[in-house]
């Protein structure tokens, strides 16, 4: 089973969908006090800090023999060089929206897998001990937005939706009509990338 250390409601579809066993326990990692100026690498180390901390938090659970993996992820989107989280408001989405329609954003997701249980045995002393390098990743997918007009900005604003996602849009959501194109891993955009999962978990750690 993998331990999911998010309470991404998005990440926890996803996994569901792909029929993978998982429970959730979120790492309450302070992500503001982690800082880097690249973008692919602060997600990478936020991720990395989050399954550290849950691993940290597992070594009394009755049920660890059970899990093989605890996956961290953590996802920024990019739009001309600068980071968009959620937006402040209604305004402030509308603003940024006005600035993405028909342009091209980037959407970085850092993925940590840290082995568990018998899964410990692969030593890697690059990364705490826990895993080989390998398993600790950015995946990036390039999105291109509709050329949208005012009024269709207003209603998708007005949905709620851009308001409760970083970047300001959900590509599950109503967030697919405005997306025009996806370059690269689609589910990565939604919050991990199911291809570089099942490769890490069909490696020497996880089960075929």
């Amino acid at each position: 089973m993998l331990l999911l250390a998010s309470a991404s409601p998005a990440r926890r579809r996803l996994l569901k969908q792909a029929a993978i066993p998982h429970r959730v326990m979120v790492s309450g990692v302070d992500e503001e006090a982690i800082r880097d100026p690249d973008p692919q690498q602060l997600v990478r180390r936020l991720a990395a800090a989050k399954a550290a901390a849950v691993v940290d938090q597992i070594t009394a659970d009755p049920e660890a023999g059970a899990l093989w993996g605890v996956l961290g992820c953590d996802s920024l989107f990019v739009f001309e060089g600068e980071v968009f989280g959620k937006p402040a408001d209604a305004e402030e989405a509308k603003a940024r929206w006005q600035r993405m329609a028909g342009g091209w954003g980037e959407l970085h997701t850092g993925h940590c897998l840290l082995a568990v249980g018998a899964a410990r045995e692969c030593p890697a002393p690059d990364f705490h001990g826990y895993l080989p390098v390998d398993r600790l990743a950015t995946i990036t997918t390039r999105v291109q937005f509709a050329p949208l007009n005012a009024a269709e900005i207003e209603a998708y604003v007005a949905s709620g939706e851009p308001l409760q996602c970083a970047g300001g849009f959900a590509l599950e959501g109503r967030g697919g009509l405005v997306v025009e194109r996806i370059e690269g891993c689609y589910s990565n955009v939604i919050g991990l990338s199911l291809p570089l999962l099942r490769r890490w978990l069909t490696g020497p750690i996880g089960r075929p």
